[in-house]
């Protein structure tokens, strides 16, 4: 498969993933309210699900080309959530029984996360 028709399926399938995940995540807060980040939350969970049901088809059990793990896998779960994928890393890591990895990752990706995000905010805030 070449590289263009790669970026096609994970083009098609991260623009579906988008607007699912505005749909579902906007229908949830229109049914529960936005007290609490339900619609977010909903969101990581099913796409972390997904992604769990998706490698054992199209990886570990082969159901499917390059074309089928693009789309699905890359484009439309990556765009649904990328919590999806750092779950699944997240637990690649500790089947692989890199237990000091699988703790880093996951202390760098959420501190580290949160913390670049506050810095983006405060950065931004004093150019604006």
């Amino acid at each position: 498969m070449t590289t263009i028709n790669m970026l096609i399926w994970v083009g098609i399938g991260g623009a579906l993933g988008a607007m699912a995940r505005f749909s579902l995540a906007t229908a949830i807060f229109k049914w529960v309210g936005k007290a609490y980040p339900y619609g977010t939350l909903s969101v990581n969970l099913i796409g972390s699900f997904a992604i769990g049901m998706a490698y054992i088809w199209l990886v570990e059990k082969e159901l499917g080309g390059d074309a089928q793990r693009h789309l699905i896998m890359v484009g439309f779960l990556g765009a649904f959530t990328t919590f999806s994928t750092f779950s699944l890393e997240s637990l690649t890591l500790l089947q692989q029984g890199r237990t000091l990895a699988f703790l880093s990752y996951i202390a760098l990706s959420l501190i580290g996360c949160m913390l670049a995000t506050a810095l983006g905010m405060i950065l931004t805030k004093q150019l604006v």
